[in-house]
């Protein structure tokens, strides 16, 4: 029997389509969540006092996350298709495989785009600008391993942007207080989760010459994870205290810091399957936030 999952439809899809839905990475909707839900973050915090978050604007940007993540991966695999052949878990990206022409794939980015540029539009002057700024970043990541051990860091910034682009979306600017502590917690997050992830393929990237912080912390890669993780609920807590968040904030706080914590401390770098599992799960640890900040406000 077929299972409701984002791989069942993509399967069950008419098959010229399919590439574009892999190349887009429809399949895999973990990249979704996590860009997700610090947009959610935002738009959670910036609701007043004792009501829930815009749910108009939390679906619009679940469709900009989805927009938006697909056309970073269309970007990216444009930019890796030659390493992407010399990976085994890349080698049958659709890019890769020569499932579709990189013609094909610059108009197919094109769409993504234009219609994430109809969602931005939905926006405010404001969060128009802020939104179109973040283009940079999503251009650039993709060669920053080429250049840098510390490519988890740009993806970082680029991610997480939603932080600052939520509360501008509901308050007409960015109260820096309260978004900055915020973005930079999300940073620490990708580095967290994204270390791991990179873990899944330190030893194609050292032999086709690419660069990650997995190689870069190796044997140490725990003590940096532990210290990101602090960071970020530092982080976490500056926010809070900055919009007169409430216990059941703190309390989601605690949870995501055991939750990490346990990421951590059960984490095998060496195994490709358990760097999976746990990369995925960190969409737990963006949910318990929105939960508490929700629980919070009201």
């Amino acid at each position: 029997p077929r299972s409701f999952s984002a791989a069942e439809l993509v399967r069950a899809a008419p098959a010229p389509l399919q590439p574009y839905l892999r190349l887009m990475r429809l399949h895999q909707p973990a990249g979704t969540w996590l860009l997700y839900l610090p947009c959610t973050w935002s738009i959670g915090l910036a609701a007043a006092p004792g009501c829930l978050p815009d749910w108009r604007m939390l679906s619009l940007f679940g469709v900009g996350a989805v927009l938006m993540r697909g056309a970073g991966c269309t970007i990216n695999d444009m930019w890796d298709r030659d390493y992407d052949r010399q990976v085994a878990r890349t080698a049958s990206r659709p890019l890769a495989a020569g499932d579709i022409s990189t013609f094909q794939s610059l108009v197919f980015l094109g769409g993504q785009l234009s219609l994430a540029l109809c969602v931005l539009l939905c926006l405010n002057y404001y969060s128009i600008i802020l939104g179109a700024a973040s283009l940079v970043l999503v251009i650039t990541y993709p060669l920053m391993k080429r250049i840098t051990y510390w490519p988890q860091l740009v993806l970082g910034f680029t991610f997480n942007w939603g932080a600052l682009l939520g509360w501008s979306a509901i308050k007409g600017s960015c109260e820096w207080s309260v978004c900055l502590p915020l973005y930079f917690a999300g940073v620490m997050w990708t580095l967290v989760y994204d270390t791991i992830y990179a873990h899944q393929d330190k030893r194609d990237d050292i032999m086709i010459g690419v660069k990650s912080t997995a190689l870069q912390f190796r044997e140490d890669t725990k003590q940096w994870l532990s210290g990101f993780s602090l960071a970020m609920l530092l982080s976490l807590c500056v926010a809070g205290m900055n919009c007169n968040q409430t216990l059941p904030y703190y309390s989601a706080v605690a949870a995501v810091g055991a939750h990490l914590a346990h990421q951590i401390y059960t984490l095998d770098v060496d195994k490709p399957e358990d760097c999976w599992k746990k990369f995925a799960s960190n969409r737990t640890v963006g949910i318990l936030l929105f939960i508490g900040i929700v629980l919070g406000n009201l």
